[in-house]
């Protein structure tokens, strides 16, 4: 057995306990009232490299090249950040409540969550201009063309795509590198979502973040929707041999390599069609439909995703539990 300072302080007991003190506290807008979040000052550095690198006038090899370097720089330097915190945590006494409240930091189960209820909420409270509002903080595409059903459908599939990248990669990058893991993986992510784009700006300035984006939620977008299936399994309205189902036939219809995997997943559970034509700023974008089901989604099935993706988060946590008391116990 470990001693009790060591074993409090165990990654798989700090990311643990994390995602329960998620669970409960959420984002804390309170705090960050008064400082930046660490993500927002990862946003400002993409900024000002977009700002500076990413000029039109220059060639496609030359922009690749550039954006390859911001790549480098932004996620470089979060990394370093991670490792400055890291040994900060190591050299002070409770240190492991300091790295505990960064991993807090950093996962979105919560504020998921939230944002998935604000747009049911939304649409059964004041209809279907609130839900175009509500899910436009969750979205990137345009909301202001979309239906009930539109509306609806774009909270499901935001709950499964963001259940991987929000959630389970940040566990599993924390747990494999540490803080320098989850400090470089949240850059990234935030990299892709701010210039891994296919639109003429950035196809090719943001081309290396998109591609290391997708290689870095390889696994954990899998992970992902192995864990929606799972949760469907004890979810009373969701279908877990259709989840595997839809999962194996229709992720690869995405357009992303991984967001596919927990979108399907999510559909065949609750037996309904997403995905399809999208509307973005730029035009539509004509995907195709993932799932058999029906694709006229209501708040009701919202508030089914919800319930499935708590569940999800349940078993995501348990199992973290169940690793730390094997690690602890062969210790």
């Amino acid at each position: 057995m470990l001693p009790p300072e060591l074993a409090t302080s165990h990654p798989l007991v700090l990311l643990f306990v994390a995602l329960l003190v998620d669970a409960v506290v959420g984002d804390m807008r309170w705090l960050f009232r008064f400082a930046p979040h660490p993500v927002v000052l990862i946003g400002k550095l993409i900024g000002f490299l977009d700002d500076k690198l990413n000029r039109p006038k220059r060639g496609h090899a030359a922009l690749l090249i550039r954006g390859g370097i911001a790549t480098v720089l932004v996620t470089g330097a979060a990394a370093g950040a991670g490792v400055l915190c890291s040994e900060a945590a190591r050299g002070i006494p409770y240190g492991g409540i300091l790295e505990l409240f960064l991993v807090v930091v950093l996962v979105a189960q919560r504020s998921l969550y939230d944002h998935g209820r604000g747009v049911s909420t939304a649409l059964k409270r004041d209809g279907v201009e609130a839900g175009r509002v509500a899910v436009s903080h969750i979205v990137g595409r345009d909301t202001a063309s979309l239906d009930t059903h539109g509306v609806a459908r774009g909270a499901i599939e935001s709950l499964a795509e963001n259940f991987a990248d929000g959630v389970v990669a940040p566990a599993f990058w924390y747990l494999i590198l540490g803080l320098p893991g989850l400090f470089a993986y949240k850059a990234i992510n935030t990299l892709d979502s701010m210039i891994g784009y296919r639109s003429e700006r950035y196809r090719q300035f943001g081309m290396v973040a998109a591609r290391l984006d997708d290689a870095v939620n390889l696994i954990p977008a899998r992970l992902s929707a192995l864990l929606l299936v799972f949760a469907s399994a004890v979810t009373p309205t969701a279908s877990p041999a259709r989840a595997v189902k839809t999962m194996w036939r229709d992720a690869g219809k995405h357009d992303s390599p991984n967001a596919g995997w927990p979108e399907a997943a999510m559909a065949g559970a609750l037996d309904r069609a997403l995905g399809g034509p999208r509307r973005y700023l730029g035009g539509v974008e004509k995907s195709e439909w993932i799932g058999n089901g029906d694709a006229r989604a209501t708040p009701r099935d919202i508030d089914r995703a919800l319930l499935l993706y708590g569940l999800a988060c349940l078993i995501h946590a348990l199992f973290y539990a169940a690793l730390a008391i094997v690690a602890l116990g062969g210790g």
